[in-house]
């Protein structure tokens, strides 16, 4: 009997570690699922953190919440790790009902300088807002995009640039800063002059910072243009968590 209840004592604890192990292996980076907000959630009720507002984009203050339109229901929000760092985190979000809900998440990039609130040609940042998203297009053929799409080689990158950037413009989303809704994104025609800089979109990921788009991976972009839809209103929300929090 002593022999028996030992051995089920070692397996309840190899049960045990197995459940940590588990519990501990979760996703760091590329991909990932609605489920994962659904876990921070969780964690906050466990932690007694505030619980989220389902209502709203998390970590974004009332300054760009506001700024989102009543019909969007789809939310792009680019999370900048720092107002000087070209890393960030990309999240698609879609509403449900009144409710916010994470449906997918990148690694990403930003302009290698980071972010600014007075974005000028050739400054290295991104700028912080929110910005509708209207139009797409690529080197590459559509993948099925439900925005208005332009293939053309001219999207191609200059081949002088780094090699590893020569695919960065086989997918883009235009994102509407100082540009024509509704036009190509390779229209370089902007409304408030060149000197407030243009031609920024979401485009694929070369490993590092930006002029002032933002890149993710191959599959972000093919998932994001075969899911933003022009009916739902898509929008990006962008910047530095400092920022995005005022």
């Amino acid at each position: 009997m002593r022999t028996s209840g030992m051995m089920s004592m070692r397996a309840a604890a190899a049960a045990a570690a197995a459940l940590v192990l588990l519990t501990a292996c979760g996703d760091d980076g590329g991909d990932s699922g609605g489920d994962k907000g659904a876990n921070q959630g969780k964690q906050a009720l466990r932690s007694g953190a505030p619980t989220p507002d389902p209502t709203r984009i998390p970590d974004v203050g009332d300054k760009l919440q506001s700024r989102i339109p009543d019909q969007s229901r789809q939310v792009v929000a680019v999370y900048g790790k720092g107002v000087n760092s070209g890393d960030a985190t990309v999240v698609l979000y879609t509403k449900q009902g009144k409710a916010w809900e994470r449906t997918r998440s990148w690694t990403a990039h930003n302009g290698k300088r980071g972010w600014t609130t007075s974005h000028h040609e050739g400054d290295k940042r991104s700028p912080v807002g929110v910005f509708t998203l209207s139009d797409a297009g690529g080197v590459l053929p559509d993948p099925g995009a439900r925005l208005p799409y332009t293939s053309s080689g001219s999207f191609a990158a200059p081949h002088y640039w780094p090699k590893s950037h020569w695919t960065d413009f086989n997918y883009v989303i235009a994102i509407d800063y100082n540009r024509v809704k509704g036009a190509s994104p390779l229209d370089q025609t902007r409304p408030e002059g060149q000197s407030k800089g243009g031609s920024i979109w979401l485009h694929m990921d070369h490993g590092s910072g930006t002029s002032a788009c933002v890149s993710l991976a191959k599959s972000g972009m093919e998932y994001l243009l075969k899911h933003l839809d022009p009916k739902l209103h898509p929008v990006v929300v962008m910047g530095d968590r400092a920022h995005l929090a005022a």
